[in-house]
């Protein structure tokens, strides 16, 4: 039997935004804003209720899309990472004459940019942008954890490049919010990025947020007075395959393959198998759920890319 206690229960209200916008803002140095035209697509998810508030105080002109909240998400995928999912904003942004547009996905740990031509950024090029800026502002500091960075192993090689370019030291991790965060634990990093477009800071309980990220984004389009299309060349300097899935019968057996195929190259078995030579290297992971098999390469240009995608392709249907 349950007994009715002497005291009853009590309902405490509180609005947890405004300290949320302050948080955020302080990743940023807010003076330093300056006026810029911003798109925002929430698809429909809850950035429509967090966005508007981090952002219509400050120095921008917000034109807002599908921001209000409907789980049914009745407009688009909330998945910013599928370039169909883009097609509006990158509309909206040409039609504005915007800066950027900014994508969210559902809860609003995700962003991808979209430039001022209208061309998506990927998630490689957001992380060295943002561990750029991060390693700049911590670069007077004696503790190496300000200057750690960790990147899962299907980022761009460009990223370990800028990170040490910037004075940081880059750690490779698994592909995975759950690695990325365990590493960073274990390290102290500053901040985490994944090409998925997943970043993690520190100062955010080691946590993602889209949010963050897109504010200082934004910083830098403020500091450097330079469009994003033009920001963000230093930072592309290979070409992708993008993420291929393939189906077959067994995945396992098809690594063993083409890493004997490669075995005069450099090889770990970090997250599936990662192959190293020199001018192109590629990742092959298993997928957790599926038969499939996801290839990541990227080579010093797009033909290179190309013939190499193809003869990796070319092994695994062999093998499998």
């Amino acid at each position: 039997m349950f007994e009715r206690g002497e005291d009853p229960g009590r309902i405490h209200r509180h609005d947890a935004l405004p300290a949320f916008v302050a948080h955020v803002h302080s990743f940023v140095d807010v003076a330093a804003l300056r006026p810029l035209r911003v798109v925002v697509d929430t698809a429909n998810g809850v950035g429509g209720l967090v966005v508007p508030a981090v952002l219509s105080k400050l120095p921008f002109e917000l034109t807002m899309l599908y921001g209000d909240l409907d789980g049914t998400f009745p407009n688009h995928p909330a998945d910013p990472t599928q370039v169909d999912n883009l097609k509006d904003l990158a509309r909206a942004v040409v039609d504005g004459d915007a800066a950027v547009g900014l994508a969210f996905d559902g809860d609003a740990d995700r962003v991808v940019l979209v430039d001022d031509l209208a061309q998506p950024v990927s998630g490689s090029t957001t992380t060295a942008i943002l561990a750029a800026a991060i390693l700049d502002r911590h670069g007077s500091s004696d503790d190496e954890r300000d200057r750690t960075v960790v990147h899962n192993l299907i980022c761009s090689k460009a990223v370990p490049e800028v990170v040490r370019e910037h004075g940081g030291t880059p750690v490779r991790s698994r592909v995975g919010h759950s690695f990325v965060k365990q590493v960073m634990a274990d390290t102290g990093a500053v901040f985490g990025g994944e090409h998925s477009a997943h970043y993690y800071f520190r100062d955010n309980f080691r946590a993602d947020s889209g949010i963050i990220a897109a504010l200082m984004v934004l910083e830098q389009l403020s500091i450097t007075g330079v469009p994003l299309s033009e920001l963000r060349k230093p930072y592309e300097r290979y070409a992708a395959s993008g993420e291929i899935n393939s189906r077959v019968a067994d995945p396992a057996a098809v690594i063993e393959r083409v890493a004997a195929v490669f075995a005069e190259a450099l090889q770990d078995r970090l997250d599936g198998l990662t192959v190293d030579l020199g001018d192109w290297w590629f990742n092959l992971r298993p997928s957790n759920t599926e038969p499939l098999l996801r290839l990541n390469l990227e080579a010093a240009d797009r033909a290179a890319c190309d013939e190499h995608t193809a003869e990796v392709l070319a092994i695994m249907r062999d093998a499998g």
